[in-house]
């Protein structure tokens, strides 16, 4: 049974997600049109269990996340939310818990992730679409942290939202709860691009990532993770010269340098010619 097979019968068993893989390229897609693709515990569940299926899968190299129907995801459903505010404290924090480790795999995910987004996105989505590596929106796309306008707060997603649109940024759109556009999104660097046509938007990036080794591209998410903190000391030094000095040695790494050398593509990656920078 080839990849693309096996991905079909792994997505049979879900509900609100469909998983495809097709020339080494997964798709997470969002698929409970009926309800904005608003969040519940079953489609919080089948995201964590798809997203550690793909993270398994060596067929897939990128991951890109997206949604059927007119809105990228509403956030969290109505009725997952009636039951939240019937549960205790400690039913409450295992269902915060889930999000979580949601959102952590996303964001740790050891693949290149793009997010692509239509129409409405709000709370959770936010955070999901902050957690991918790449994101680009259409233009009718809009953004909300509207959790305080429920007596809420958006914690579980807050590192990431305030990671990518900075802390300043995220005191105005977690205190307001106001929306803004895929404008106003690109401008706080939650999307890196704007494009009605998602698709072909994302096709040279794919591209590009597919020709890179993924190994390195692992790692270098991994270093990223690594420097968030923003702290130029000594241990760093040491971390990011132990880092380069090892993947020059591994197996991926020889590939690379070998191929470049030699002019020849890189057994990662038989369908690129590897001619950059061997003029």
């Amino acid at each position: 049974m080839d990849g693309s097979a096996m991905t079909t019968e792994f997505s049979s068993t879900l509900n609100y997600v469909t998983c495809t893989l097709s020339k080494g390229v997964g798709e997470m897609i969002l698929d409970r049109v009926d309800k904005h693709n608003a969040f519940d515990e079953v489609m919080i569940g089948e995201m964590i269990s798809a997203l550690e299926y793909f993270a398994e899968d060596p067929a897939c190299q990128v991951l890109v996340l997206k949604a059927n129907g007119r809105s990228f995801s509403a956030g969290a459903d109505l009725n997952w939310m009636r039951k939240q505010a019937k549960m205790d404290f400690e039913q409450n924090l295992n269902d915060a818990n889930e999000l979580a480790k949601l959102m952590s795999l996303l964001d740790k995910f050891p693949k290149p992730t793009i997010a692509l987004v239509q129409g409405a996105a709000f709370g959770g989505a936010l955070g999901l679409i902050c957690c991918c590596d790449i994101a680009i929106a259409n233009e009718r796309a809009s953004f909300c942290l509207s959790e305080v306008k429920l007596g809420l707060i958006p914690a579980v997603i807050s590192p990431y939202v305030t990671r990518a649109m900075g802390q300043r940024a995220a005191r105005r759109y977690m205190l307001t709860a106001e929306r803004f556009d895929a404008a106003k999104a690109q401008d706080l660097q939650v999307v890196h691009e704007i494009n009605n046509d998602l698709e072909s938007a994302a096709e040279p990036i794919i591209r590009h990532l597919l020709s890179n080794s993924p190994q390195g591209m692992a790692w270098v998410k991994t270093l990223l993770s690594r420097l968030e903190g923003g702290v130029i000391d000594q241990d760093t030094l040491d971390h990011t010269s132990e880092r380069i000095a090892k993947i020059r040695v591994s197996d991926e790494g020889q590939e690379g340098l070998n191929a470049f050398f030699e002019k020849r593509t890189p057994q990662w990656n038989s369908s690129t010619d590897n001619t950059q920078g061997a003029k």
